[in-house]
C-alpha cells in the first residue's frame, strides 16, 4: 500500500477490573505480536500517578521488552527529560544499547507527563525546570556520543558504560517549539498528533526546511503519531472507541479518569450537556474504522503532513481487540 513504515506507541493501559501487572504483560505480548506483523519500532510512554496507564518508567520496561523481542527497534516515547539528570538518562540508555545493540531509541520530551503537583514531587526540590530543556538535550546528546557537554562545569563528564552503538536520540513534541528545537539540534522528530491534532499542516515541512545537520543525523527524519482503532467493520470500531471517549472525558474535566472503562460501561453512561460541550470544545482527531477506512485516512494524513514514518497509538478495553486492531492495520498497510 505504501513504503512508509508503521511503528507502535504503547502507554500500557490498565483496564477496569484489571491490574497494572495485566497491563505490563499485555505490553510484552503486544510487542511480540507487532514484531511478527512487521512493525518497525515499539516505543513506551512515560506517565506518572495514573490509575489508567502503567508505563511510568520506560527504561525499566525496555530492559524486559528487549529480551522478549528479537529485532524490532525499541525505545522511549518518551523520557520526560526535565525530571531527570541527563547523565543518568545517558547511563540507562547506554546500558540498554549494550544489551540490545543497534535496536534502542531514546525519545525525549519536555511535557511533565503528570499533574503540576506530581511534577513538583518528581523534582524533589530541584530548581532545574523545563526552561532548561534545550540545554539538557544538548548535554544528553554529548554524553551519548562521549564528547564535552555544553553546561559549564560538565565539560569532562563522560557517561559509562561506553558503547560503539549509542541509542538513537529523538525529539518528541506536540508544538511548533518542539519542531523548531528538533530542527535546530539536528534530531529526528516525532510529533504527537494524538495530543495536538490542530497543528498547522506544514509543521513537518518547517522542521525539514530548518533542519541543521548534526552528529546525530545528517538529514531530517519525521514521524507522526495518531490515535487509531481498527476493527472488522466501521461500526465495530466506532463501538470500541466509546471506551476511549469516556476515559478522555475524565482528562478534560480535571479528574483522575481511572482505568479504561468497558464498552458496555461507556454505552450506559449518560453524558450531561456540560460534558458533551467539553468534548466538542476539545476534539482530538482519532482514526476509527475498518482496515480499508483506517488505511484510507492514514494515507490522507501522510499526504497532508508528509511524514517519513507513522507511529500508531491504540487503546481499547479488550486486549484482543487492541491486538486485532494492530494486526488488521498491518495486513492492510502492507498488502
Amino acid at each position: 500500500m505504501t513504503t512508509i513504515p508503521l511503528s507502535v506507541l504503547d502507554q500500557s493501559p490498565i483496564r477496569r477490573g484489571g491490574s497494572a501487572a495485566d497491563a505490563i504483560n499485555e505490553t510484552l505480548q503486544l510487542a511480540k505480536h507487532c514484531e511478527d506483523w512487521g512493525y518497525h519500532r515499539y516505543w513506551l510512554a512515560e506517565h506518572h500517578a495514573s490509575e489508567g496507564l502503567a508505563g511510568c518508567s520506560p527504561e525499566v520496561l525496555l530492559a524486559r521488552l528487549g529480551s522478549e523481542t528479537k529485532k524490532i527497534r525499541i525505545g522511549s516515547g518518551g523520557i520526560m527529560l526535565p525530571h531527570y539528570s541527563p547523565y543518568k538518562v545517558a547511563e540507562n540508555f547506554k546500558l540498554l544499547s549494550i544489551m540490545y545493540p543497534r535496536r534502542v531509541d531514546l525519545g525525549v520530551g519536555r511535557a511533565p507527563g503528570s499533574s503540576p503537583y506530581i511534577n513538583s514531587v518528581l523534582a524533589y526540590g530541584s530548581q532545574i525546570g523545563a526552561e532548561y530543556f534545550p540545554q539538557m538535550v544538548a548535554d544528553l546528546d554529548a554524553l551519548l556520543r562521549d564528547v564535552d557537554p555544553v553546561t559549564p562545569g560538565m565539560e569532562k563528564a563522560r557517561a559509562y558504560p561506553r558503547t560503539d552503538t549509542p541509542p538513537a536520540l529523538w525529539m518528541l513534541g506536540s508544538s511548533d517549539d518542539s519542531a523548531g528545537l528538533a530542527a535546530a539540534q539536528g534530531l529526528p522528530y516525532c510529533f504527537a498528533y494524538f495530543i495536538n491534532s490542530n497543528i498547522r499542516s506544514d509543521i513537518i515541512h518547517s522542521y525539514r526546511n530548518n533542519f541543521k545537520e548534526s552528529e546525530v543525523a545528517d538529514v531530517p527524519y519525521s514521524c507522526l503519531c495518531p490515535f487509531v482503532i481498527c476493527a472488522e467493520s466501521d461500526e465495530e470500531a466506532q463501538r470500541l472507541a466509546k471506551s476511549r471517549e469516556l476515559w478522555y472525558l475524565g482528562l478534560l474535566t480535571g479528574r483522575e479518569p481511572g482505568a479504561v472503562p468497558s464498552v458496555e460501561e461507556a454505552e450506559a453512561y449518560q453524558y450531561n450537556e456540560q460534558e458533551r460541550a467539553a468534548l466538542r470544545a476539545n476534539p482530538r482527531h482519532i482514526i476509527v474504522g475498518s482496515s480499508s477506512t483506517v488505511t484510507e485516512e492514514l494515507i490522507k494524513l501522510c499526504d497532508k503532513f508528509k511524514p517519513d514514518e507513522l507511529m500508531i497509538l491504540t487503546i481499547t478495553f479488550d486486549f484482543e481487540a487492541r491486538c486485532r486492531s494492530y494486526e488488521l492495520l498491518a495486513q492492510a498497510w502492507n498488502a
